[in-house]
């Protein structure tokens, strides 16, 4: 290549970089932008309203209860989590094929799903009552209120603690843990001692998130009659309390930030891995406990599963009793998530691109800082990030507020960390020397993503895409929040029939929306290598 061809690709390059630092600090910044006006309501308003609102007695039940939930929910998850991975990875459990995909599956059911299945099985005049009565029994468990609350959302989500600890352990070196036997050390001691401290970063990435999914829930609080920040907002939204739902959405914010402020202060990444032959060590042999200890999985996945089936069968065979037009299900409520879900996203593997791309190819700060100002909208909840984009449209944009484009707006901030994360893995796993034969070839940056970093990372971004598209499907918050009026969708079909207590209307969305969620268990399955035999 001549010497002025070369002075204008470098030109070239420095413009293509320069533009890709705007676009990429621009998309950060718009997705963080939303939060301004919440702070912005929160601060208009008057400060001994304020105060009155805050130190309330309401507000600190609401306030106790959200870290109630979030703890309880967190300590169970881990108490069912580990034990499972471990039982699925580490022992000669019979069937553990089978168990380490039956025991994820929970995964795929939206907590409110899950929750007013259990309301209907086990509330007053539930389906439980009905099948026990004849035998003289006249109570049966109740499911409302904090304890059932926990024990809903902990059946919703400790797949996250199960799948991030079996990952560890699948690449656990189980020579330490042989030493230590060998060492007269006894397995709980060598489990406590070797095995724990080498998950333990893994365990806590998945409490984290089971946390963070707690404290942000919004349909399981409400339909369990638990008042706890998502729910009040929600309420006082609907009832005209501005004032009072900012506030609340700024503590919640701070609880959010306080969550994530501790898993960063205690976080390790002190791991053992050892190569395959390593992982492959002896299995522990549970001996006369091999059987018993299949009722642990059994019993969970039987519980998290078996229930919500049954139930939403049961409404299905329902369907025509006590008939009301005004709540039957159509199709077009199935086109019109389909629709919105496929248009977020499409928007959403575009936008992640530049961002992604940034982050893969730059080592700076400020590629570091963008690429994480992506993931703000991922932790805040739902219910907060649409009530922010509520202040906005509503105040300083009104054509667009509850319009489809703020809706797709708000799933993209809400789900884009989980299109960067794809896009960005993919192009770090693409060999630099083909990006330099690329350049080589007389190629501008903006041309050799075309012809060699796009096509390589096509999967990556795809995936990326089906991932956004599933997890818009069931989003409820930002769905009742922000859909413009007679935008009915699956999720909204499911929640009209639990709020009129018509629960045979939501049993044919709420199997679509099962199938549909199973796909992602099928993508998130099919990342994991296989790890032996029954």
């Amino acid at each position: 290549m001549d010497l002025p061809n070369r002075i204008a690709l470098r030109s070239a390059d420095r413009t293509a970089s320069t533009w890709l630092v705007v676009l990429s600090g621009a998309i950060a910044v718009a997705l963080v932008f939303p939060l301004l006006w919440l702070v912005i309501e929160a601060v208009r308003v008057d400060r001994g309203r304020a105060s009155e609102l805050l130190f309330s007695a309401g507000t600190a039940d609401v306030l106790l209860n959200s870290l109630l939930l979030m703890g309880g929910v967190t300590a169970c998850s881990i108490l069912l989590g580990v034990p499972l991975a471990y039982l699925t990875v580490r022992t000669d459990l019979p069937f553990r094929r089978f168990w380490s995909v039956a025991v994820a599956l929970p995964l795929v059911v939206p907590s409110y799903i899950g929750a007013f299945a259990f309301v209907s099985a086990f509330g007053p005049n539930g389906e439980f009552h009905a099948l026990l009565s004849p035998l003289g029994i006249d109570r049966v468990p109740q499911v409302y209120g904090l304890p059932g609350a926990v024990f809903v959302i902990t059946l919703y989500t400790y797949p996250y603690v199960y799948l991030t600890t079996r990952a560890a352990l699948l690449s656990f070196d189980t020579r330490l843990f042989d030493a230590a036997r060998t060492l007269n050390q006894g397995r709980w001691a060598s489990f406590r001692r070797i095995t724990l401290p080498q998950v333990r970063p893994a365990v806590g990435a998945g409490a984290l998130l089971t946390a963070l999914y707690a404290v942000s829930d919004f349909g399981t609080p409400a339909i369990m009659r638990l008042s706890v920040f998502t729910r009040q907002i929600y309420v006082e939204y609907n009832a005209f309390g501005r004032d009072y739902a900012a506030l609340l959405s700024l503590q919640l914010l701070g609880v959010v930030v306080v969550v994530l402020a501790l898993e960063w202060l205690v976080r390790t990444d002190d791991t053992v891995q050892g190569d395959d032959a390593e992982r492959a060590g002896s299995r522990v042999r549970l001996g006369a406990w091999r059987w018993p200890a299949s009722l642990l999985p059994a019993g969970v996945s039987t519980v998290a599963l078996a229930v919500p089936v049954w139930i939403l069968l049961l409404w299905l065979r329902r369907a025509d009793a006590g008939r009301r037009p005004s709540l039957a299900f159509e199709w077009t409520q199935v086109l019109n998530s389909v629709s919105i879900s496929a248009a977020t996203a499409a928007v959403a593997a575009l936008v992640a691109l530049p961002i992604a791309y940034y982050a893969a190819t730059d080592d700076s700060r400020l590629a570091l800082v963008f690429e994480r100002m992506t993931y703000v909208g991922f932790a805040v909840p739902g219910v907060v990030l649409a009530l922010a984009l509520v202040y906005f449209g509503a105040g300083y944009l009104p054509s667009v507020y509850q319009t489809l484009p703020l809706l797709v707006f708000a799933y993209v901030v809400r789900f884009l960390p989980q299109a960067v994360g794809s896009s960005r893995t993919s192009m770090l796993q693409i060999d630099p020397k083909l990006v330099e034969a690329g350049r080589t070839l007389g190629e501008s940056s903006l041309g050799t993503f075309r012809r060699i970093t796009f096509p390589l990372t096509r999967s990556g971004i795809v995936a990326g895409a089906a991932l956004v598209f599933l997890t818009t499907m069931k989003e409820l918050p930002v769905t009742l929040i922000l859909r413009p009026s007679g935008f009915e969708t699956i999720v909204t079909q499911i929640w009209r029939a639990q709020d009129t207590a018509l629960y045979q209307y939501a049993a044919i969305p709420a199997l679509l929306l099962l199938g549909i969620s199973g796909l992602s268990m099928v993508v998130l399955l099919s990342q994991e290598g296989t790890d032996g035999g029954l």
